[in-house]
């Protein structure tokens, strides 16, 4: 257990890093700038280059709400949900700590400008109101366990479950940012937060609990879709 929860708070810590990282550091960078649809592939491919990394040690969840949604859908046991979660979020946290950082050694750096942090109304990237955010956080995560589940699936082709994955997660950026800035995840979600403070952590609670509805309703549903399925199939489908 203790190797899991190592690779999970490296994996998260890693999602943060790489995701959040690629939003405050290259996003608008000054005419080189990735943009959404890089910031979408770069969420996109740290779950890839860890599902590949960790897959076979911890399953490679790397968020509580895909936690919550295995252990619903009958892949995770209960028992662990607690350590699983403690160690994303530490991940998270870390992984904030360390954007931080690197961000702050440039001159002007602000943490004003949100760095990376979830929000909705007046801190959505779009303006997006608590109820849209709270249904687009609900069905995006809804829909992330639900293609977790299929393509971790005992019938399904091995070895392209992180692919299947890592591309779900980019097309809800791709979808969500503007809404969000995307959560989908309570972990990723907590880090900037902290950091930021104020009214990151005022709205930091629909980022915890539309991704873990969403995510327990995917697996909820993907169960019922198609039950015969061996338990505790890793993410990674090893």
């Amino acid at each position: 257990m203790l190797q899991k929860l190592g690779a999970e708070f490296i994996g998260t810590a890693w999602l943060v890093l790489g995701g959040c990282g690629s939003a405050v550091l290259a996003a608008a960078f000054p005419q080189l700038g990735i943009g959404f649809v890089g910031v979408a592939l770069a969420f996109g491919l740290t779950v890839v280059t860890m599902a590949y990394a960790i897959g076979h040690v911890s399953g490679c969840h790397l968020n509580p709400a895909v936690s919550v949604g295995l252990w619903a859908g009958g892949r995770f046991p209960i028992g662990d949900l607690p350590g699983y979660i403690i160690a994303q979020v530490l991940g998270g946290i870390t992984g904030a700590g360390i954007l931080y950082a690197i961000a702050s050694g440039h001159v002007g750096f602000d943490l004003g400008g949100g760095f990376a942090s979830n929000g909705y109304a007046e801190h959505s990237p779009g303006g997006y109101s608590l109820a849209a955010a709270f249904i687009c956080e609900v069905v995006m995560t809804f829909a992330f366990l639900f293609v977790i589940m299929g393509a971790t699936h005992g019938n399904a082709p091995r070895g392209f479950a992180p692919l299947a994955i890592g591309l779900c997660l980019t097309l809800i950026h791709l979808i969500s940012i503007p809404v969000t800035n995307t959560s989908v995840n309570p972990a990723r979600s907590t880090g900037p937060a902290i950091l930021v403070g104020g009214w990151a952590l005022q709205q930091l609670w629909l980022f915890w609990l539309a991704p873990l509805v969403g995510g327990a309703l995917g697996g909820l549903t993907y169960r019922w879709l198609s039950p015969n399925v061996p338990a505790q199939v890793p993410v990674a489908g090893d």
